[in-house]
């Protein structure tokens, strides 16, 4: 079975996190400049098997989609064409808060925070996408 990649969009990172080959777990892979993502995402799709690719959407407490949503949406629309595999959105209100709030309980320092609430956030996205595929 291939595995999925997470993606977490941000203007200046963008977190990465990767499924088991089972689809059962996502682990925080790596946090990519932004300019960098569709080269790096080309090259896992590759190496990692990687078939389908989930991409966080942020959205409002509303639902209602602002620009973060619309740059994620066009990152999606990037990653399919440059990779070729099927790229999914889910929404993804609250990772960022959660992974931060995770990473504070944990006793990590701010600067440790800032390098992997991006993956960790990726991480809480996909798994919460493979979860609903069960």
């Amino acid at each position: 079975m291939s595995r999925v990649l997470g993606v977490d969009y941000g203007t200046k990172r963008v977190g990465l996190a990767l499924s088991d080959t089972l689809g059962i777990t996502a682990s925080p892979l790596a946090t990519v400049p932004r300019p960098d993502v569709v080269d790096e995402v080309k090259n896992l799709v590759k190496e990692m098997d990687v078939g389908t690719i989930v991409v966080g959407l942020p959205t409002g407490l509303s639902g209602v989609e602002g620009m973060s949503a619309s740059e994620a949406r066009k990152l999606a629309d990037e990653l399919g064409s440059a990779t070729g595999v099927e790229v999914v959105l889910v929404d993804e209100r609250y990772t960022s808060r959660i992974a931060e709030t995770s990473l504070l309980e944990a006793g990590m320092k701010r600067r440790e925070r800032r390098e992997k609430v991006d993956r960790v956030a990726a991480a809480l996205i996909l798994q919460d996408y493979l979860d609903n595929l069960r």
